[in-house]
């Protein structure tokens, strides 16, 4: 690999992951920079690979930085098995002093003590949560009680919420609406508009002077890039496939062709979609309504499938299109 990037004069071994800010992303952070101060529940949402950890990070950085909010993070990774105490357990950790003689008190004693906690503090609570997707319903209805009960005590406490588009699709539901109505949602889906300058970005990053983009790639193969990618972790990587492929072949400039190559097939497969959207066979399944035969059937394109139509009618009310 590092003779790859050598061979096309690029910077070896690459820093972590380019960061691109867009109006897009400037707007959300600066939003989210008041909303917390306020207090409430707010959710950045995104398909797989489209920033929304990565801006949600430097959101938390920057307020840990500025000092005038206590920064909570959920670090629990099973997100399947959080439910209110771990998320309680967070926020004692996060805003006590010494992390030896944590003790979550149970019943009511929990909620007075965390009141009594964040009024010792004397500034609004911010609570973060990535891969939020994955937690169950009841569990999200429970924190806009909690924010209530520290509302009515005069304590500030905001939720920012993180996940692919099914935490949105889930929470604009009907059987969500309790929570749902009350939470800001803000969607980077599309946050970078001009994927072409994206990678023009890109190549400038890494090139070593004097090397340009149209030294490494030609004009043709980027806007074939761009036009067929959506996320800046679909371009890092087929960036990084692109280049080395050309060199293996010999390539002194990586061309449309190269790109045909290595971008994979099932690209915008409806399987493929999905998982960049959050969802998982059997959460497919359960909201179709189908057997997973009959859902497997389906993604495979078996001719004269019965339930063909009702399935990418159902598809597409959650943005999922054939």
């Amino acid at each position: 690999m590092l003779r790859a990037y050598k061979h096309f004069n690029l910077n070896v071994p690459f820093k972590e992951n380019y960061y691109y800010e867009t109006p897009r992303h400037k707007e959300i952070f600066e939003d989210l920079k008041v909303f917390i101060d306020c207090g409430g529940a707010f959710a950045i949402t995104g398909i797989v690979g489209s920033g929304k950890t990565t801006l949600m990070n430097r959101i938390q950085d920057h307020l840990e930085k500025e000092g005038k909010v206590i920064v909570s993070q959920s670090l629990s990774t099973d997100k399947k098995r959080v439910n209110v105490a771990v998320l309680f357990t967070a926020l004692f950790y996060d805003l006590s002093s010494s992390e030896r003689s944590i003790k979550v008190p149970q019943g009511e004693k929990r909620e007075r003590e965390l009141i009594s906690l964040i009024k010792k503090k004397n500034k609004p609570v911010v609570l973060f949560i990535d891969e939020a997707h994955d937690i169950h319903g009841q569990t999200l209805v429970s924190l806009k009680r909690i924010i209530e009960v520290l509302a009515k005590a005069k304590c500030k406490l905001s939720i920012v919420l993180a996940g692919h588009p099914k935490l949105e699709n889930s929470l604009s539901s009907a059987t969500m609406e309790e929570f749902g109505s009350r939470i800001r949602m803000f969607s980077i889906n599309n946050a970078i508009s001009d994927k072409v300058q994206f990678i023009n970005g890109w190549l400038q990053e890494y090139a070593i002077k004097p090397t340009k983009p149209s030294d490494i790639m030609t004009q043709e193969a980027i806007e074939y890039l761009a036009d067929s990618l959506q996320t800046p972790l679909q371009i890092n990587d087929y960036l990084n496939k692109a280049i080395q492929y050309a060199f293996e072949i010999g390539e002194q400039i990586i061309s449309k062709d190269v790109i045909d190559e290595v971008l994979s097939p099932d690209l915008r497969s409806i399987e493929a979609q999905l998982r960049r959207n959050g969802y998982q066979a059997q959460q497919v399944c359960e909201f179709l309504k189908a057997t997973s035969k009959e859902f497997q059937d389906f993604i495979s394109n078996k001719p004269n499938h019965p339930r063909r139509k009702e399935f990418l009618k159902k598809l597409a009310s959650i943005n999922i299109t054939n």
